[in-house]
């Protein structure tokens, strides 16, 4: 590729309850991102998840390790920090789709699955996500061709609806998901 654009992992600091008393129960790298190789500047990390049924104290476990169902179950929820790459990076002649959609399947279960081949970047899952820019400008883009520009600080909220996102921009544009599992009739 001949642009290349860094990404970093996130750090996650976790708190928790020991002997009655608040402590820190680790502080680092999230455990569960990956820098991809076939896209470089993409950057996805499940910082957290929880069960449906949620009960204080947690226990030790990390919940969020690699393997994790992207998409969580009905009541479930997933925190995501994903750093995208402008779009020109895939329009790249280097670009490798196949190699691409093998890395997402490994680093991305539950969710590459749901990639559209026909409509690059369209998906949906059935869940109700807070998305927030923390970096960046970055389109939002529905269905119908219908298109929202998004910039630092602005909040998206998606209601289990087909879509994709899209780095017309030249910069690295990244995004917290807190994404909350749901049901369809």
């Amino acid at each position: 590729m001949s642009t290349e654009i860094s990404a970093r992992v996130p750090r996650r600091v976790v708190t928790g309850i020991r002997d009655g008393k608040s402590v820190f129960v680790s502080d680092g790298a999230v455990p569960n991102a990956h820098l991809h190789q076939s896209i470089p500047g993409f950057m996805t990390s499940v910082c957290w998840a929880t069960p449906s049924q949620l009960s204080l104290p947690l226990d030790r476990g990390d919940p969020s390790l690699r393997g994790i169902s992207i998409p969580p179950a009905p009541g479930e929820t997933r925190l995501m920090i994903v750093q995208f790459p402008p779009d020109s990076v895939m329009a790249d002649p280097s670009f490798d789709p196949v190699a691409a959609d093998a890395e997402q399947h490994q680093y991305l279960p539950g969710l590459a699955e749901l990639f559209e081949r026909e409509a690059p970047g369209m998906h949906t899952t059935d869940t109700v996500d807070y998305d927030v820019v923390l970096e960046g400008d970055i389109w939002l883009e529905l269905d119908d061709g219908a298109e929202v520009h998004l910039r630092q600080g602005d909040v998206a909220i998606q209601c289990g609806t087909r879509h994709a996102w899209r780095n017309k921009g030249t910069s690295p544009a990244t995004m917290a998901f807190i994404l909350i599992g749901a049901t369809r009739p």
